[in-house]
């Protein structure tokens, strides 16, 4: 049985269903873009362990674990202070090449970025 005003209530709700879903859609892909290039501390463990970019690119860690972490390349290239727990440290890569870092209070946590 058909209710008055029901049909046009569900057509409102079905688009701003898909309205809802279109926008979140949008705000996953712009997060997963900006999140390509971070590179999470968690369980005593840089992720991902390796990373490729472009020159020009800037990457981002960010601490996930309860301890304090760095990130270091042993060539002095680059180094964060220690970061606590949601700390974050970035840095452009502007030349082409194999850029291996560690963290110097955890030295068995060992990653590396590459850049073309």
């Amino acid at each position: 049985m058909f209710v008055k005003g029901v049909g046009r209530n569900c057509i409102t709700a079905f688009a701003l269903l898909m309205l809802f879903t279109a926008v979140s859609a949008t705000s996953v892909t712009r997060a997963k873009a900006q999140d390509e290039n971070t590179i999470v501390m968690k369980n005593f463990d840089f992720s991902p362990m390796m990373l490729t970019v472009k020159a020009g690119t800037t990457v981002t860690w960010k601490n996930l674990d309860g301890e304090p972490h760095t990130v270091v390349s042993p060539d002095g290239v680059f180094r964060s202070h220690a970061l606590d727990q949601g700390d974050s440290f970035t840095f452009k890569f502007d030349k082409p090449g194999t850029y291996k870092y560690i963290c110097s209070i955890h030295p068995k946590m060992r990653a590396a970025i590459i850049v073309q």
